[in-house]
């Protein structure tokens, strides 16, 4: 038997990168030369030939006794080349790419080895439109599908027209929403031309990048009548006011121009604007921009209808705490809201008919998810955002986060494994349930002072919208739910409420701790120690460092398999109480509190803190209480608690 050793001299595998000698090749007789191989087909047909003569193809004569097999002498197959469809290496696109689910930390592919949508593949890419009249809840909608999108690691980003309007008009009372890698295009232009005339070379560039010549652009905004004194009172919204129609419509494409720009040059991968687009010319008009620009983007209408008149009425109210009326009279601040929305209800087109006349997506919410339409939605992200609005309620409720008590394994130092609790833990477990039975109490009473203070939108029989809570109160008493992990130092800590009946207690195997794949049990000296390397990647980002071995997970994987879990705690008008891990919990908090994901996997969650989230109309109330063992085992608030990154990083 030849040896194959590679590192044998004698080896007769060996390659070399120059020649060698060719051997003398002795004669052989012509009957004695090997016949070409023969192929399947041909053996196929020489079988039938000579089945008569009872041999097989080869010339053997048929046997039940099977042949040996001989050595085979014919050269090595060489690997078949892929066939394309020109003469080049790679075969030209002719059509879109497939725009099938990313996500970040769960796919992959040659264009994406993150997950995200890749820059070419602009078909998967959106363009959200908001659509409805004022006080209907956009702003509310857009923020949390931004908070959604984000936290799944998709680049999102929302484009309020309203903050741009009022810069415009010059009456901002504050900066504006743009990030600073986008700043508005007309600031950008018009810094330019302070210095002089744009020369060709970077008025090329920008065509080229932006798909906007600059130089139309400013004289766009030149012929813009001048808004330095407009007040932005109900006239200003009149759509037979028509210095003002022309302000408002450039202030809209520019901002659709930043959209664009945040797509397409960027990174982006959903672009929202939010502006009342209530008109039917207004949507064509950037339907029609968006194509010219770019063909293949997705575009998605959302429209938000009010019919409840009280929740219209507390949508007003709230309207008066924004910038267009902070600090001014409610009274007659109120009125004037009301006048613009009758302007804007003068022309307004609800989306239907001629959306669907010509295919285009979108999706109807009524009374913030009391009933959902879609049409032709394509696309994971459509699809996606549709799913999670299903889930919007404004029930007002409590959300309770916190880790389980002290287990072995944390006073060892040992990351992962499934110990039980110490006798440090089990206190906690008890502290906490007399806490929250605490608290569950006087948050009811507080519901129902709410309500008898707010008889001016009295709640009538059989109302079934969810009101706002520091408007109209809540006097429905609510069920509350304890979930915890499937390990024991979570199920354990939950003890005292599952022995009583008003709580409802869940295991849940998605809560379970970040798997350390083969690392768990060790402490992490033990990983610097042993595996330096490792340590060093992790350290490096462990946003996305996955743990070696079997079953070994990351920050991303742990986000993909809370996404259920964060559309189930949306959906539910209960209150919930969630005993998880240190991953976990980072993980929820950063999406209810909107972190960045720089912030994901270092954020301060030590053992014995508790948070308290309430959703509210225009965001969230957040409390943070801490755990106080030697203070009659009872837990105390820390006023104004800001989420921080932990100092010395650990799990």
């Amino acid at each position: 038997m030849p040896q194959t050793d590679h590192d044998s001299p004698s080896s007769t595998t060996v390659e070399k990168d120059f020649a060698l000698p060719k051997p003398a090749i002795p004669h052989i007789p012509h009957e004695s030369l090997l016949q070409p191989p023969i192929s399947s087909l041909g053996r196929a047909l020489q079988s039938i030939h000579m089945g008569s003569q009872g041999q097989d193809a080869t010339g053997h004569t048929l046997s039940d006794t099977p042949l040996g097999s001989a050595p085979s002498t014919a050269p090595g197959s060489p690997r078949l080349p892929p066939v394309r469809q020109n003469s080049g290496s790679a075969t030209p696109r002719s059509r879109p790419p497939a725009t099938t689910l990313n996500i970040p930390g769960m796919t992959r592919s040659r264009v994406s080895p993150d997950g995200k949508i890749a820059q070419r593949d602009v078909g998967a890419k959106l363009v959200v439109i908001m659509v409805g009249l004022p006080a209907r809840g956009k702003s509310y909608i857009t923020k949390k599908i931004q908070r959604y999108l984000s936290w799944q690691q998709h680049e999102c980003r929302i484009f309020n027209v309203g903050n741009r309007r009022r810069v415009a008009a010059g009456t901002s009372t504050g900066p504006t929403t743009t990030p600073p890698q986008s700043p508005p295009r007309s600031t950008m232009l018009l810094a330019r031309s302070v210095s002089g005339v744009i020369d060709g070379p970077t008025q090329a560039a920008h065509i080229l990048l932006n798909g906007v010549d600059p130089l139309e652009e400013q004289n766009r905004l030149a012929k813009l009548p001048s808004a330095d004194t407009m007040k932005q009172s109900a006239e200003f919204f009149d759509p037979h006011n028509e210095k003002a129609s022309k302000i408002r419509e450039q202030v809209a494409m520019s901002t659709l121009d930043e959209v664009l720009n945040f797509l397409l040059n960027q990174g982006g991968s959903v672009g929202i604007l939010d502006a009342t687009n209530s008109t039917l010319d207004r949507r064509k008009l950037l339907f029609k921009h968006i194509k010219e620009r770019e063909p293949k983007l997705g575009i998605l209408f959302i429209e938000s209808v009010c019919e409840d008149a009280k929740l219209l009425e507390a949508n007003m109210h709230l309207k008066l705490r924004g910038p267009d009326y902070k600090g001014k009279d409610p009274e007659s601040s109120l009125a004037d809201f009301k006048k613009r929305v009758q302007a804007y209800e003068s022309a307004y087109v609800p989306l239907g008919a001629y959306e669907e006349e010509n295919n285009m997506q979108y999706i109807k919410m009524i009374d913030v998810g009391r009933k959902i339409i879609h049409f032709r939605l394509q696309g994971f992200l459509a699809s996606g955002i549709a799913s999670y609005l299903s889930t919007f309620n404004l029930s007002p409720r409590q959300i309770w986060i916190t880790r389980h008590g002290e287990s072995e394994d944390n006073v060892a130092g040992k990351i992962g494994g499934d110990s039980c609790l110490t006798e440090n833990g089990q206190h906690y477990g008890t502290a906490l349930y007399n806490f929250i039975s605490t608290k569950r109490n006087e948050w009811e009473a507080d519901q129902k002072s709410r309500a008898m203070e707010n008889l001016t939108l009295p709640l009538q029989p059989g109302d079934q919208t969810p009101p706002y809570p520091e408007l109209l109160g809540d006097l429905d008493e609510k069920n509350f739910c304890v979930w915890t992990s499937m390990l024991q130092r979570s199920i354990q800590t939950a003890e005292d409420f599952n022995t009583d009946d008003n709580y409802d207690v869940k295991n849940w195997e998605m809560l379970n701790e970040l798997d350390a794949g083969e690392f768990e049990g060790l402490t992490y000296k033990e990983i610097e120690t042993r595996y330096p390397e490792q340590y060093k990647k992790r350290k490096a980002d462990k946003l996305h460092y996955i743990y070696p071995g079997v079953g070994g997970e990351g920050y991303l994987q742990v986000i993909s398999r809370l996404r259920d879990m964060v559309r189930e705690i949306e959906r539910i008008k209960d209150h919930v109480l969630i005993i998880g891990h240190r991953s976990v919990c980072r993980v929820l908090m950063a999406y209810f509190m909107d972190l960045t994901r720089d912030d994901i996997a270092d954020l301060d969650v030590p053992l014995g803190m508790l948070y308290v989230i309430e959703p509210k109309p225009y965001g969230i109330d957040f409390h943070a209480y801490k755990y106080n063992e030697e203070a009659d085992y009872t837990f105390d608030e820390i006023p104004g608690y800001k989420p921080q990154k932990e100092v010395e990083s650990s799990y």
